[in-house]
């Protein structure tokens, strides 16, 4: 059985009250949300901080509010975000990355902010603690190598958050918390490539709310590989955002996820198709364009080369969704899950 480190547990009940605990020592200071990320590194002793901050006392992190658009407390548990009905009919693909997220019982603890602030995984790290040691750690905890490619001056450790692809396709932001004030952030400028310092989120600051913009005019979908239907995390994923008018597509956005150290736009290939009707041939040009930025390691399940190619699918199979195809059974197929797009956002199209 492997057991927590010993750590001071600190359990505030408002975000300022969270964010003075947390200034105190923020270099040995972790917060706390629904625990199944954090939890687990600990007992692996990936993450051993001297003390852990818990933010789910602090009611106001668990709200979501109406506004133009949403706005969605770090702390709505992944259950309560798929549950709710303004998600599913006006943010499909953020209620489809959300609702293949781990397994119900991990939804109803983990949450919205812990999934988006997920650590980076890779074969080599996400080992029990004698494992990592037998092979001399790894440059992410301990040691000074990168395994995945000794030469590599940084960590390749894959991003692995399913909320976060979506979100940044959806032109969400974040709202950041210290004690120093508040500041506001694009989704897409949260993360940095590289596995180790993947967040600019600053040690002090915790994040309070992501505020998706309004849904008007814009069709979602998300697409993700993975072994099994339930509880693996993404080993290649496709996020798309597109608003149009009419048959035409005026603004796109197209973001991989689990192919790099954090969410990768596909900026070339979104630009394919704005201002164009989604032909077959248009979607699998953009397919084959974000296909050609995916740059898969050999650090997690699967062979990369196949997942490259997958994510040329994942890209086509979005695209074919927002254009309004019929594509459950290929849902079926590979999510093993439905995961329709509710019937009333189908019929506003």
């Amino acid at each position: 059985m492997m057991r927590l480190p010993g750590f001071r547990y600190r359990a505030p009940r408002t975000i300022g009250e969270a964010a003075a605990w947390l200034a105190e020592n923020p270099a040995n200071t972790m917060l706390l949300a629904g625990g199944t990320d954090l939890l687990p590194n600990m007992k692996r002793r990936q993450q051993t901080p001297s003390t852990v901050v818990a933010l789910r006392g602090i009611t106001s992190l668990s709200e979501i509010h109406n506004g133009d658009g949403l706005a969605i407390g770090s702390g709505v548990t992944l259950s309560h975000l798929i549950g709710d009905a303004r998600v599913r009919q006006s943010y499909p693909g953020l209620w489809q990355a959300a609702a293949q997220v781990a397994t119900p019982h991990l939804r109803n603890m983990g949450t919205v902010g812990g999934n988006l602030c997920l650590d980076t995984r890779c074969t080599y790290y996400d080992q029990n603690y004698e494992w990592r040691k037998s092979i001399d750690f790894c440059m992410k905890r301990d040691g000074k190598i990168c395994w995945v490619a000794t030469s590599s001056p940084k960590c390749l450790a894959v991003s692995s958050t399913d909320t976060a692809p979506m979100l940044q396709a959806l032109g969400a932001t974040v709202t950041l918390v210290s004690i120093r004030g508040e500041r506001i952030v694009p989704v897409a400028e949260l993360f940095a490539n590289d596995g180790m310092r993947y967040l600019t989120r600053q040690p002090d600051e915790i994040v309070t709310s992501i505020r998706v913009p309004a849904a008007t005019g814009w069709r979602s979908a998300y697409w993700k590989l993975r072994r099994r239907g339930a509880f693996d995390f993404p080993v290649a994923a496709a996020a798309v955002a597109a608003r149009f008018d009419g048959a035409r597509v005026v603004d796109l956005r197209i973001v991989l996820g689990a192919v790099s150290s954090r969410p990768l736009s596909a900026d070339r290939a979104a630009a394919l198709l704005t201002g164009q009707d989604l032909s077959d041939e248009l979607i699998e040009s953009a397919a084959v364009a974000a296909a050609g930025i995916a740059k898969p390691m050999d650090n997690t399940d699967f062979e990369l080369v196949w997942r490259k190619k997958m994510v040329r699918s994942l890209v086509s199979h979005a695209l074919h969704e927002i254009r309004g195809d019929d594509m459950r059974a290929r849902r079926h197929q590979l999510a093993r899950q439905e995961l329709l797009i509710p019937a009333s956002a189908s019929a506003a199209r």
